[in-house]
Parts: C-alpha cells; sequence; structure tokens
C-alpha cells in the first residue's frame, strides 16, 4: 500500500471514530477538544490496521502518550515473548472511563 493511500484511509477512519467515540482517552481519559483533539488518535486494538470494521469495534481513541505507551508494553512483550507485566493478553480491560458519567449529569451546579 502506498502512503498516501495509506494516510488517506487512516484519515478516513479517524474521522469515522471521532464522529463515533466522545473524544476522551480510552486508558487514562483525559478529555480533548478544539487544537487539542490532534493529539487524540486511533488505536487498533488488534493491531491490524487492515481491520477498519464499519462499527469501529476494533478501534479505541487514546492520547498520544497512551498510544505510545501501549505500542511500547506489545514491543517489549514481542521481544520477551512474554505478556506485559500487569495485564494479561486475553484478559478484556476493566477500565471504564464512563462509568460515573450518569453521577455527573446528575450533580447540580
Amino acid at each position: 500500500m502506498t502512503r498516501r493511500t495509506q494516510a488517506q484511509l487512516q484519515q478516513t477512519y479517524r474521522e469515522q471514530a471521532l464522529k463515533m467515540f466522545p473524544w476522551i482517552c480510552a486508558h487514562c481519559g483525559r478529555e480533548f477538544d478544539g487544537k487539542k483533539l490532534s493529539q487524540l488518535t486511533v488505536h487498533h486494538k488488534d493491531h491490524n490496521h487492515d481491520n477498519n470494521p464499519p462499527d469501529g469495534s476494533n478501534w479505541e481513541l487514546l492520547c498520544l502518550y497512551c498510544h505510545d505507551n501501549e505500542h511500547q508494553r506489545n514491543q517489549v512483550a514481542d521481544s520477551s515473548s512474554e505478556a506485559p507485566q500487569g495485564r494479561e493478553q486475553d484478559r478484556p480491560s476493566t477500565f471504564t472511563p464512563f462509568a460515573q458519567l450518569a453521577d455527573l449529569f446528575k450533580r447540580k451546579t
């Protein structure tokens, strides 16, 4: 795949992901808007950039720092043939960034 085609594809699925998901990093919970939105990236959960289902089930929005950290962990795991420390490969994430969202809306200001 040429760089231009790959860049166009990335822009397309990024735009889709930004329409589907709240502009919040799925790992650290940091919120993004305006100029800082460029720091929010689309991460492929299975690390296959060709797997882009229309429902976004293989994507998560991560900030640049969490995205780099995620790829660093996988590179270390691949080089040592072990799972990243503190996280099992087959276990789904238990982090739910929107778990208390309803409580925030109920709170009166």
